[in-house]
């Protein structure tokens, strides 16, 4: 019984650190990208600091690692050009993806966030079947129509309240479409540094560090940097190294909470998070919504579950299936002489 009480303490401890750090990396770098008080109009610069914290945090939690073995379990750092060349188509997939988050964030309010990047789900089942030729029934594409209706339920009604920003929303869907892309890249590039996650994520972060330096030369960012008049303010860089280390840490917390709890369950506290994040957003700037814009949230948020729970039920008839071939197999067998 007392062990059972320590597992749910323990469940309920990751998942309130995964929305904690995940809420609050959303504020922070909404802070960083759009507030009146730093007016820093460099997206492309902070994304690029928080990549080079992420290596940092991996070099140094790997060397820690070396002195404190018992204590400290992290990967040691072996660094390999091959595998860096390697794993660059992901590595620029990657980067696609945080910008195009950051800059939807950038130009959409934090309410706004989720429906404005809410077509992940339809651009996994679009890419599977174009790329690893994987098809979708019937059920979970409806649940697609009810994501994609509550979008541009979602659009509709930002664009009646005089808020909507089109590149926000056209930031929003590419972000979507890279974050699917992401996944499926992930899929096939992990094996080559032995399905470890952390260190593909220090092969992303050091390829990102350097395609973030052409971009931002090629945006002019350069001139925002160096005239920004709080560059040697320390306060700037303790909110710019904070974003990367939540970025780091939301990563080892989504594994955390997959550990812990299932998949299923990571899906659905991101779900509920989402939520939860939309209201404390519309709190905190004081945000007043229309009836049908909370029914656009709505929709978009029964799409997302009702679409993880037909994948559950599949993925189960399907584990099913295959213990029942299994057994009728070995009774095959032991039937013949």
């Amino acid at each position: 019984m007392e062990s059972r009480f320590t597992q749910y303490i323990t469940i309920a401890a990751v998942v309130a650190t995964y929305w904690c750090v995940s809420i609050s990396m959303v504020f922070l770098n909404k802070y960083l990208l759009s507030s009146e008080d730093l007016k820093l109009n460099a997206p492309l610069f902070i994304t690029w600091y928080q990549c080079v914290v992420t290596v940092g945090i991996c070099l140094g939690l790997s060397y820690i690692s070396k002195l404190f073995p018992n204590h400290v379990t992290f990967p040691q750092v072996d660094f390999d050009l091959k595998i860096c060349r390697a794993t660059l188509p992901l590595s620029i997939v990657f980067v696609s993806m945080i910008s195009f988050n950051n800059l939807c964030l950038k130009f959409v309010g934090v309410a706004f966030y989720y429906v404005g990047r809410s077509l992940t789900t339809v651009f996994n089942v679009v890419f599977s079947y174009f790329i690893l030729k994987q098809t979708t029934s019937w059920k979970a594409m409806g649940c697609c129509g009810i994501i994609i209706c509550g979008f541009f339920m979602g659009v509709d009604q930002e664009k009646v309240a005089g808020s909507l920003s089109v590149m926000g929303v056209v930031f929003g869907v590419l972000a979507s479409a890279s974050v699917a892309m992401n996944s499926i890249y992930t899929k096939k590039v992990l094996p080559l540094v032995d399905n470890n996650i952390w260190r593909l994520t220090l092969y992303n972060n050091i390829n990102a560090s350097f395609l973030f330096l052409p971009l931002m030369a090629l945006f002019g960012e350069a001139p925002e940097v160096i005239f920004f008049p709080k560059l040697g303010n320390l306060s700037f860089w303790f909110y710019m190294t904070l974003g990367g280390v939540f970025g780091f840490a939301i990563g080892y917390v989504t594994g955390l909470q997959i550990k812990v709890t299932s998949p299923l369950t990571h899906n659905i506290s991101g779900t509920a998070k989402a939520c939860a994040q939309t209201v404390m957003a519309c709190s905190y700037y004081g945000d007043i919504k229309s009836t049908l814009w909370w029914t656009s949230n709505a929709v978009v948020l029964a799409g997302s579950g009702g679409y993880t729970e037909v994948r559950r039920r599949e993925m189960d008839q399907q584990r099913k299936e295959a213990v029942m071939v299994l057994a009728e197999k070995v009774n095959v067998d032991k039937d013949q002489p």
